[in-house]
């Protein structure tokens, strides 16, 4: 999962060339600043050895996901997963479920197939790609179960709000390739960004929110998703962390 607080673990864009007519066709404002950071002599071992195998090559042309993990089964997408820590975990939790892990960040990459090689994981397959391409020209409409949007860069500063990722294009865009009954959860930690998260979700007419009714219209933090250590140290400190979890009909 991308992180608030780590420059080095990019988030994704919200705008990008598109065969869909909501986006522009020439992109000029991405939400992730690609750094070429150091790998350990783990991470390139296994980039080198696993990712000819579980890596999605980027092509604009809708995948094949039964084929892709020779089994039909639901698939969730995770956008900007970090270091892979909680993907890994939740893969190994719901053998049933297959996982496509979008990431640009090479060292996060090659740590997510440490992890999987470690776990001895078969339903995750990684995309290093820009997430927003991949979901416009690769994921057929209707396809997924979910969308996995954890901690992704808050882009605090005001002047720079227009980077973040969760912006009404990009949630009609995920909509669209939502199955009936498929779920978007997004997490993060910076309260403004969760307000902003809400209100953006809330006016996405195909989705529904499943926060308590009366409630504030945020969930409670489905187990699925696993305390990473630098949440669970913040939720120590008093921190608040915010789970919004919305539902297509």
């Amino acid at each position: 999962m991308t992180t608030a607080h780590d420059d080095a673990l990019p988030s994704q864009s919200p705008d990008s060339a598109d065969r869909d007519d909501d986006f522009p066709k020439r992109r000029s404002i991405r939400s992730f600043v690609l750094r070429q950071g150091r790998m350990s002599k783990a991470q390139e071992r296994h980039y080198e050895q696993d990712m000819p195998r579980l890596g999605v090559p980027y092509a604009a042309a809708p995948l094949d996901l039964a084929a892709l993990y020779g089994r039909r089964a639901p698939v969730v997408l995770e956008i900007g997963f970090g270091m892979g820590d909680s993907t890994a975990a939740i893969a190994a939790a719901h053998p049933e479920i297959d996982y496509l892990g979008v990431e640009v960040h090479q060292p996060g990459v090659g740590s997510l197939l440490k992890h999987v090689a470690d776990r001895q994981l078969s339903n995750v397959r990684i995309c290093q790609h820009d997430a927003v391409e991949v979901l416009q020209n690769m994921i057929p409409e209707g396809a997924l179960a979910g969308v996995h949007v954890f901690f992704p860069d808050p882009w605090h500063k005001k002047r720079h709000h227009k980077r973040r990722l969760i912006q009404g294009p990009l949630v009609a865009l995920i909509a669209s390739r939502l199955a009936p009954g498929g779920y978007l959860h997004c997490a993060t930690d910076w309260e403004e960004y969760a307000r902003q998260m809400l209100e953006v979700l809330s006016a996405e007419p195909t989705l529904a929110n499943t926060a308590p009714a009366g409630g504030d219209g945020y969930a409670p933090r489905p187990e699925y998703r696993p305390l990473t250590k630098f949440e669970n140290r913040g939720l120590k400190l008093g921190h608040g962390v915010w789970d919004l979890v919305f539902r297509k009909g």
